[in-house]
């Protein structure tokens, strides 16, 4: 027997930043049927020249992700929605941390999420709830 639920999409975000978010749902979309080092390797050239993303920007990315696709607002759409709002943060210059892991509590499973200030993004579990096992954080440059 299945439990009726609800998915809460956000409301009021901008239609510039709804395009914007469907511009990058069909290449979310392709990378996650990738392998993780395939993905990796495309993320890393990706964040190059990007700033970190600050956590109101990564949120706002994730928010808009979430009000295009039922998918990415779904409880099993974390990798494509990851995906999605680091590429939507890039085309700002920005770059939050992408990251895949698993929870620390049972029961133990995948996950993978934004990170901006070393915290997830609209994940609403404590900072210490998953286990990293891939990240892809920006590039900090060398100052002169």
């Amino acid at each position: 027997m299945t439990t009726p639920s609800a998915l809460d999409r956000p409301t009021g975000v901008p239609l510039a930043r709804r395009l914007a978010a469907r511009l990058v749902l069909v290449p979310a979309l392709a990378l996650s049927f990738l392998p993780p080092r395939h993905i990796r390797a495309v993320l890393e050239r990706v964040r190059r020249g990007a700033r970190p993303a600050t956590p109101a920007q990564a949120a706002a990315a994730r928010e808009a992700l979430c009000a295009v696709s039922l998918r990415c607002a779904g409880p099993r759409g974390c990798l494509p929605r990851s995906l999605g709002a680091a590429l939507l943060c890039r085309l700002h210059g920005v770059w939050p941390t992408w990251c895949t892991g698993v929870r620390k509590v049972p029961p133990f499973s995948a996950h993978a999420w934004i990170e901006a200030g070393g915290r997830p993004v609209g994940e609403g579990v404590p900072d210490d709830y998953f286990a990293r096992l891939v990240t892809v954080a920006a590039v900090r440059r060398a100052g002169p």
